[in-house]
């Protein structure tokens, strides 16, 4: 079996691994709702499926290919574990921990995150080692091209992530920072369990975040969802609110309960009717929809009757 960009299957006898099946798809292996993914593999990431799929003989298919219809560290991490099972096996906690650092921002080993931002600057056409690969190239091509290039390296990257220092490490220095902002007190989190809520209050100006830092105070990802399991995340900075829903509310999540996401339309028509700028709410099919202000606006309300009117709406849902 070898991997081969998904747009070239051709109807090819496939594995589609983080993703959804496509012309010759035999099996997917996938936490995407509706993929189809069989239920007696079902875990939280699409790499431990893949994995409870080496550990189930019965399950193997006779495909020719592995592929996926995006690029990401879990779908890295499962295809590479479909293609080379005894090399994956080996190494089979770190490639779990690199996938959730990727797709759930949370992480066990510091060099699973350090090789999580590694996988991820390989398919960024602006900071990627292959960028002139990329430069120009339609989005399934980039894909083929960095998993081509990524999956003969990842064992060497677990094995020793030090020679792909220069992909971490800057974001790694940011994510220290913001936690030790949070271990100061400087950002804190506080939590409402009943209703799956975590607070974040960060200085106005704090920053600049790594990435969504539009919605996660100014915070590296990472540093907020490693010190809270809450799955709802509320952003009090300054007088610039959000809420938004994590990931793992829209996979198949299946090692805890999860509680159902709530349409967050009709709070943004209340606070709009309350607020001097106007609310919108990006729907609940979104990803990791947001509850958020038009452009990113500061709010008249206060963080005080902000943080009410999401607490008072969410316990009456």
């Amino acid at each position: 079996m070898k991997f081969i960009p998904y747009h070239e299957l051709a109807g090819r006898p496939n594995i589609v691994v983080d993703g959804e099946g496509t012309d010759g798809t035999m099996l997917t292996l996938s936490h995407w709702p509706g993929s189809g993914s069989p239920s007696e593999l079902a875990a939280d990431l699409s790499t431990q499926i893949a994995f409870r799929y080496l550990d189930t003989p019965t399950a193997h298919v006779a495909a020719e290919a592995a592929s996926n219809n995006h690029y990401d560290q879990d779908g890295v991490c499962g295809v590479f574990a479909v293609l080379e099972p005894e090399q994956a096996l080996q190494r089979r906690d770190m490639l779990i921990d690199i996938a959730s650092a990727g797709d759930f921002e949370t992480f066990r080993s510091r060099d699973a995150a350090r090789i999580s931002m590694a996988l991820a600057a390989f398919g960024d056409e602006e900071r990627s080692p292959i960028a002139s690969a990329l430069a120009g190239r339609s989005y399934p091509d980039q894909v083929g091209s960095a998993m081509d290039h990524v999956l003969p390296r990842l064992a060497e990257m677990i094995d020793n992530p030090a020679p792909y220092k220069a992909l971490w490490e800057e974001e790694d220095a940011r994510l220290a920072a913001d936690d030790a902002a949070i271990a100061s007190g400087r950002v804190t989190i506080e939590e409402a369990p009943d209703i799956d809520l975590a607070i974040l209050t960060a200085p106005e100006g704090y920053g600049p975040g790594y990435h969504d830092d539009q919605w996660s105070g100014g915070c590296h990802p990472m540093a907020i969802h490693n010190r809270t399991q809450r799955f709802r995340v509320l952003v009090v900075q300054g007088s610039r609110f959000i809420v938004r829903y994590r990931y793992e509310t829209w996979v198949n999540f299946m090692s805890r309960p999860v509680l159902p996401r709530v349409d967050l339309k009709p709070l943004a028509a209340m606070l709009s009717n309350e607020d001097s700028v106007p609310w919108k709410f990006d729907g609940v099919g979104h990803m990791t929809p947001a509850l958020h202000t038009q452009g990113g606006a500061e709010s008249s309300l206060g963080a005080a009757r902000f943080r009410e009117l999401v607490g008072t709406f969410l316990r009456a849902s």
